[in-house]
């Protein structure tokens, strides 16, 4: 088994095992991942590539929005945010604008930090019975 059989077999293994939190974590990750390629890319003057890394950071963005549970309220803004980002995306996109793909990276960013810590924080509270 060569070393890319390898990560990709241990990438499964990690998703198979993952609880829907720590799944989440990994697709803002890829998110930001990807939106990262898109810009790198679009520098590069890498047209295909930043179209092919920015349409899978619109995948991930678009899978957020339909899981959202509209039932909490709070889903209805975090929607807006998620519309938000797509925009840039797809402007970033059209455009090959460098600018609109760092706003859509910084709200990932964002996002994913404070799911981090509200992750760190529930495995806190369950660790001391609250």
């Amino acid at each position: 088994m060569n070393a890319t059989n390898t990560a990709n077999a241990y990438k499964r293994q990690q998703i198979m095992t993952a609880s829907p939190e720590e799944l989440t974590l990994m697709l803002y990750n890829g998110a930001i991942r990807f939106v990262t390629e898109s810009i790198l890319a679009v520098e590069k003057n890498e047209i295909e590539k930043a179209h092919i890394a920015n349409m899978r950071a619109q995948n991930i963005v678009r899978e957020f929005m339909v899981t959202l549970d509209m039932k909490q309220e709070i889903s209805q803004n975090w929607l807006l945010i998620d519309e938000y980002i797509l925009h840039c995306l797809i402007q970033g996109n059209i455009k090959k604008d460098k600018t609109q793909l760092e706003s859509a990276k910084k709200l990932l960013l964002e996002f994913r930090d404070t799911w981090f810590q509200a992750m760190k924080q529930v495995r806190g509270n369950k660790a001391v019975g609250k």
